[in-house]
């Protein structure tokens, strides 16, 4: 399981996440290629996804096509729900549980067209996927504090081209935000 430390140098809450070392890391310096191979967030690989969070769909049932805009929990999450905090201090150390959420917000079935190219409808619609995911996460608790963010093309630490952001939400609220 993920756990945060306090960083003592920084006083800054560190997420450390040894389970995302098994993501794939074929990325370098070199130019960006296009995918090879099958794409997990395309329209009809939906069950090699993990359970949709949230869908905007025109047609099809749960974990099917049909789909516009789907939020589903990261593969390699930083943070998991699942669990409790369990803060607690080690010798001159700080730690608790890595809980909190880690998602895709997967932005549109369109792989090569990137979010600016859509409708302003359909970027209405990942803008309200960012929403309702937040306000649903507002709701626990345990979470202080939720970003979400963009990373494009693979030197910009994406692991996958598909268009997509991802959201996290963190049991702390970091000090530069504070």
């Amino acid at each position: 399981m993920p756990e945060l430390r306090r960083d003592l140098v920084t006083n800054r809450w560190v997420v450390i996440a040894t389970e995302r070392a098994q993501r794939p890391t074929d990325f370098g310096s070199e130019p960006v290629e296009p995918d090879k191979g099958v794409c997990v967030l395309c329209p009809g690989h939906e069950k090699m996804t993990p359970p949709e969070l949230w869908v905007a769909r025109d047609s099809g049932g749960p974990n099917q096509p049909g789909w516009k805009v789907r939020v589903v929990p990261n593969k390699f999450p930083a943070l998991r729900v699942e669990g409790t905090l369990d803060a607690e201090g080690e010798g001159i150390y700080d730690r608790m549980n890595g809980i909190g959420a880690h998602e895709v917000i997967i932005e549109s079935p369109d792989h090569t067209r990137p979010l600016e190219e859509h409708s302003v409808e359909h970027i209405s619609l990942v803008l309200t996927a960012y929403k309702d995911r937040t306000l649903d996460l507002h709701r626990d608790s345990r979470l202080r504090y939720i970003l979400i963010f963009k990373n494009v093309g693979r030197l910009a630490g994406a692991t996958l081209s598909h268009g997509h952001s991802q959201l996290i939400a963190t049991p702390v609220t970091p000090s530069a935000i504070k």
